[in-house]
């Protein structure tokens, strides 16, 4: 085998048109389907595993996960033959466990799987015409049973197991929901499906024998035990403002709990032709979900509908709608949501809910986002990045960004990183992308259009176009290895365009068909060509004229490509060979074994080749090419590959087909030849900018960071004054909680006293209470004494009636046991005779059969003409005889049914009498209960009587001692009120007192204001002057790092020239090295001019600085004045508050009006003299 070896990567893809084709295998892992590969996709870590296609797989049709997300069952066509593949995804990396491709059935392909709930079964359907149903048990490859689905073609969507029981089945198609059981190795339908057929596009199991189905009308039904229950159907109505709102409408009775159940995809090629004919309005459900709260189902498209059980009732109602989110990168944004959503699938902890759809996305969404988001639609979310939908007709890469791009006939452009495997940039247009070149730099793109080519930018975040040619469908285009050229095709002309000045420097003309590939050598000097005329042409570029070809009209070539010595061009086509040609001839021809190769590529260092075919796989061959069958072929595409590269450093290939993925492969020669060294110089990281959007984004910094600025001082502010409320609040709170206090404990100690009093009146009280209660209690022990004397005589009156009716009903028990017993045996006895009479009158009829017979043959000796007349003669005379036999053993078996009825009648009131009997002792303990319940009675009348009185006395109490109190509160009253008035009469002076000390207070407190600002007007000044310093001394630091670049550029040109000094023995020598000098260094006079400028600029920036440094000292005496003026105010406005009243300062303590003076001027002060 080869040497060279090629290990997936990553994948940048989905196909979305297999049949389940997403699902969990853990809460962090997703499995779904890439190419001709099934991907593990780890959604935290970013990783990917592979599972790869058997080999000659022409793809994967449906996949199937076990419950116990152990293994995966594959269905594929191999070699135009079905095979089923199960793999073990718990072992690393996966293996395969099973592969069921011997059929003793005709079968075509499969189409839907299910697992069975122990993982033992596998559930298959094939596609008409056959439309068989095959249960297997798969590890011993068994078939225990085979069923016929439909045998009028109609197709089969999806089959699934119940999720509790091995035995049971259900599958749906068009017009067809059936319920099937497996018994004594068959599988038998249970159900007769009543009404309309509907076409059932998918379904899941939602209990042991319920199921949620979905049609193509968007109606819902849900079928217990085959019989419908519930019917819900989804109506698209559309609202003024354009966009789709779903209503649920037309809900029956009756509605049940729906548990957590994956639902398997159908096929959505076969759904869209079944479903044609139905009405646009009406959403079409093509996959529904289950779990813990209820279920969700796709809803037309774009959108999933979320129903919940309500709390009080057993019936579900929608609760949330979730929609695909408007792509802003989109050309027609409204066209995001309109794309089917295929398949939903819950996490196991049901934290997440992920779809695929028609478009090839896969779409994720938090179920948190959706209780949250409650009246508004939730969206989802791209769980990737967004993926091709369409065949790739375009590959490129650069040298110094790892960058790949892509365009589709999705219309869209999208740029990979294949270090990070992220979508850097993606953006779609009107028109359809045939062909894509990539900018060594990484900067520039040029894109071959439908109408147009268009050279490109990659910015930082958009596309932009800065140049379009009039060239119509250009299938291929490259730009040169230098960058300074590139090449565009227009149906059989090649054009070559500069970059510098964007013209068209030459037109290739010579093909007589489409050029189907170009292909640049080495140092961009010659530039060959292939074409579907079978001609291979080597192109001059700087004569424009052909040097070599090479033409068979027998082959259609599809790439060529270059050795790096451009010596050889390998070209593959229509013919199944890979052809070396050199100077106009083939040397050799390799064979391509029965397929048609589609792409080749081959490495910088020359050792290693890589083809890709028509059925999607890649070859790994080294070169030279060997003779024999060496190579390493490996599973890649589900479609022929349309383009494939290398990277610069030979270290990954990228190929691309009409699958619409993306794969990078990391390839290595096991001999270790060839492979080129690693990257002295890391990957560039600019990026082109916007000059226009840089200034928007500065000047929007600039605004912010000033907004940002005042917020903070305004927040300052508001929390000094919001300190300085809330201290005063403190302490007006803590005075009166003192206050609140020390009343609380006077009136604690009252309290006391009062507990005191009433604790000795308690305890004379209970004494005399206790004894009035004993004597009480004499008397009425008494009385129920002589009431339980009467009790209990009645009691044994009623025991007595109860034996003698239990005597009598066990007397009649006896008495019916008898007469049962005689009739029984005479009935026996006779039907036993007249069995013995029928027995004999069978073996006399026996004998007369045997007799007959004999006869019979002597007579056919005698007579063979009426042979055949008489044997039926006899036949039916003695099937009649057998047929009044048989009817008289019916009469009598009719006869015994009716004894055994009356035998179960005297047996029914045999216990209808025990019945009775117990009814009577129930009675009886009832009796007993009623005794027992009146004694409770008595007790608690008495415990009522004794509380009563009590609260009697009490009350009693309660009146004097309120009383006495409002006599004492009446003499309090006359002297607070006495003291009230000359109060009154003491706060009338201070009011007005207090009055003018506020208005003084407010006028300095405006002051202060005007000092606040006066202060923070100067601070502006003085950050503005600062960062005019610091201006400055970048601009300087600038102009130093130019001095030292020129020294260093002065320093470089006298070591050049004394190097080239060295040869000045040999000219030749010494011309090359002179010639280097002038192309290395001819900016020198670029540098003398930027040396003059230097002096120029040094006088400017002295003279700012200057000017700067003289503004700086003339601001600074101004703070110094204004601090001293600040200073004498304060000095002012504390001997006003000094010459107040001491009696006002006494009383307002912390209050508004004084604390501000108090507080915020010495903190004013403090910031003039720091300043």
């Amino acid at each position: 085998m080869s040497a060279v070896v090629a290990q997936t990567l990553h994948v940048f893809g989905l196909r979305s048109h297999v049949a389940n084709n997403i699902f969990y295998f853990d809460e962090q892992i997703i499995v779904f389907p890439s190419g001709n590969h099934c991907v593990k996709y780890n959604v935290d870590q970013k990783w990917q595993k592979f599972i790869p296609g058997s080999d000659k797989s022409q793809g994967m049709l449906a996949l199937s996960i076990s419950p116990n997300r152990r293994y995966l069952a594959i269905s594929e066509t191999v070699q135009e033959k079905p095979a089923i593949t199960i793999y073990e995804l718990s072992s690393i990396p996966c293996r395969k466990r099973k592969v069921l491709n011997n059929f003793d059935f005709q079968v075509q392909k499969f189409i839907s799987m299910a697992f069975s709930p122990d993982s033992k079964y596998l559930l298959a359907q094939t596609s008409p015409p056959e439309s068989n149903l095959v249960y297997w048990l798969w590890e011993k490859q068994k078939v225990m049973a085979i069923v016929r689905i439909d045998t009028q073609n109609n197709p089969v969507y999806q089959v699934s197991f119940s999720p509790q029981d091995n035995t049971q089945v259900c599958v749906t198609g068009n017009g067809m929901f059936k319920l099937l059981r497996f018994a004594e190795g068959t599988l038998k339908q249970t159900n007769f499906h009543r009404g309309e057929p509907q076409n059932y596009l998918a379904h899941t199991w939602v209990a042991d024998d319920k199921i949620v189905v979905g049609t193509d009308t968007g109606k819902l039904f849900l079928f217990e035990s085959g019989d419908q229950r519930w019917e819900t159907s989804i109506m698209v109505k559309e609202p003024t403002d354009g966009s789709k709102s779903l209503d649920v409408i037309q809900e029956s009775e009756s509605l049940i709990e729906f548990p957590p159940v994956s639902s398997p995809l159908p096929s959505y090629e076969q759904m869209v032709a079944a479903s044609s004919h139905s009405q646009m309005s009406m959403p079409q459900v093509f996959a529904i979900a289950a779990y813990s709260k209820g279920f969700a189902c796709s809803a037309g498209p774009g959108r999933v509908l979320l129903f919940e059980k309500m709390e009080e009732k057993d019936f579900y109602r929608e609760s949330r709608e979730i929609r695909i989110p408007v792509d802003p990168q989109s050309n027609d944004p409204s066209q995001s949501d309109k794309q089917d959503i295929l398949c939903l699938c819950f996490s196991p902890s049901e934290e997440t809910l992920v779809a695929s759809t028609s478009k090839n996305q896969l779409y994720s969404i938090t179920m948190s986002l959706t209780e949250i988001s409650k009246g508004e639609p939730a969206h989802f979310e791209y769980l990737m990045y967004p993926l091709h939908s369409a065949p790739i007709t375009g590959l490129a890469t650069c040298i110094r960004k790892p960058l790949i791009a892509t365009c589709s006939l999705d219309r869209s452009i999208r740029l990979w990183n294949y270090e990070t495997n992220t979508l850097e940039l993606f953006k779609e247009y009107q028109e359809e992308a045939y062909s894509i070149s990539l900018h060594p730099s990484g900067h520039f793109i040029v894109v071959g259009f439908a109408d147009k080519l268009r050279l490109m930018n990659l910015l930082i975040d958009d596309i932009r176009s800065f140049k379009e040619y009039s060239v119509r469908g250009c299938r291929e285009c490259s730009f040169s290895n230098g960058g300074h050229l590139f090449a565009a095709v227009n149906g059989n002309v090649i054009h070559v365009y500069t970059t510098t000045s964007l013209e068209n420097i030459s037109n290739l003309k010579g093909h007589t068909g489409k050029i189907r590939s170009i292909v640049w050598n080495a140092d961009d000097s010659k530039l060959i060509s292939g074409g579907t005329d079978g001609a291979v042409y080597e192109w001059n570029l700087s004569t424009g004229k052909r040097e070599t070809e090479c033409v068979l009209k027998s082959c259609s070539y599809n790439c060529v490509t270059v050795s790096p010595d451009a010596k050889i061009i390998f070209a593959v086509g229509s013919d199944h060979t890979l052809k070396e040609i050199a100077d106009s001839s083939i040397l050799r021809e390799i064979s391509a074994f029965d397929v048609t190769y589609t792409a080749i590529v081959i490495s910088h260092s020359g050792r290693m080749m890589f083809v890709g075919t028509s059925v999607g796989t890649i070859r790994a061959m080294k070169y030279p090419l060997p003779l024999q069958k060496e190579f390493n072929e490996y599973q890649a595409h589900a479609g022929p590959i349309t383009k494939m590269l290398l990277t610069f450093d030979d270290q990954f290939l990228l190929t691309a087909a009409e699958d619409g993925c993306l794969f990078t492969w990391k390839v290595f020669d096991k001999d270790g030849r060839g492979i080129k060294r690693e990257r002295e110089v890391g990957f560039a990281e600019e990026v082109l900018v916007i000059k226009t959007d840089m200034e928007e984004k500065a000047q929007v910094m600039l605004e912010l960071k000033t907004r940002v600025e005042e917020l903070k001082m305004e927040n300052e502010y508001q929390l000094r004054l919001k300190d300085i409320n809330y201290s005063e609040k403190i302490k007006e709170l803590t005075d009166k909680f003192i206050q609140e206090m020390e009343s609380l404990k006077t009136k604690n100690q009252v309290l006391r006293t009062e507990k005191e009093k009433q604790d000795v009146y308690h305890r004379e009280h209970i004494e005399d209470l206790l004894d009035k209660q004993s004597r009480e209690l004499q008397d009425l022990e008494c009385c129920n004494n002589q009431k339980l004397l009467l009790e209990y005589e009645k009691y044994q009156e009623l025991q007595l009636k109860s034996q003698r009716m239990q005597e009598e009903y066990e007397k009649q028990l006896r008495d019916n046991d008898e007469t049962k017993s005689q009739a029984l045996e005479e009935l026996t006895e006779f039907y036993e005779a007249k069995l013995q009479e029928k027995t004999t009158l069978l073996e006399e009829a026996q004998e007369d059969v045997r007799q007959q017979l004999r006869e019979f043959e002597e007579t056919k000796k005698q007579i063979e003409e009426d042979e055949d007349r008489e044997i039926q003669d006899i036949k039916t005379k003695y099937e009649k005889k057998l047929r009044d036999e048989k009817e008289s053993n019916l009469r009598l078996k009719g006869e015994t049914g009716i004894m055994r009825k009356k035998f179960s009648s005297l047996q029914k009131e045999i216990e209808e009498r025990t019945n009775d009997i117990e009814t009577l002792k129930g009675e009886q303990m009832k009796l007993q209960g009623v005794i027992k319940s009146l004694e409770k009675d008595i007790q608690g009348l008495k415990r009522e009587i004794q509380e009563r009185d009590e609260t009697i006395q009490d009350k009693e109490k309660r009146i004097y001692d309120l009383k006495k109190k409002n006599q004492e509160l009446g003499k309090f009253k006359f002297v607070l009120d006495y003291k009230i008035k000359e109060l009154k009469k003491q706060i009338e002076p201070r009011e007005n007192e207090i009055r003018v000390m506020k208005e003084q207070i407010q006028e300095m407190e405006a002051e202060l204001e005007n000092f606040r600002k006066q202060n923070t007007q100067l601070e502006l000044n003085i950050t503005e002057l600062w960062q005019k310093l610091r201006a400055t001394d970048q601009e300087m630091l600038r102009e130093r790092q130019k001095e030292r670049d020129l020294e260093a550029l002065v320093k470089r040109f006298k070591t050049d020239l004394h190097n080239c000094v060295a040869y000045i023995q040999e000219p030749r020598l010494l011309k090359e090295k002179v010639r280097g000098l002038f192309e290395k260094y001819v900016q020198r006079a670029d540098m003398v001019e930027i040396a003059g400028l230097n002096t120029d600029l040094q006088q400017e920036y002295t003279r700012q600085r200057e000017h700067l440094e003289r503004n700086l000292a003339t601001l600074k005496k101004k703070v110094v004045k204004e601090g001293e003026l600040h200073r004498t105010d304060y000095v002012r406005i504390m001997q006003a508050v000094q010459r107040a009243s001491p009696h006002y300062c006494r009383l307002h303590t912390g209050t508004l009006s004084g604390l501000p003076v108090g507080i915020l001027l010495p903190d004013f002060c403090l910031g003039i003299s720091i300043v």
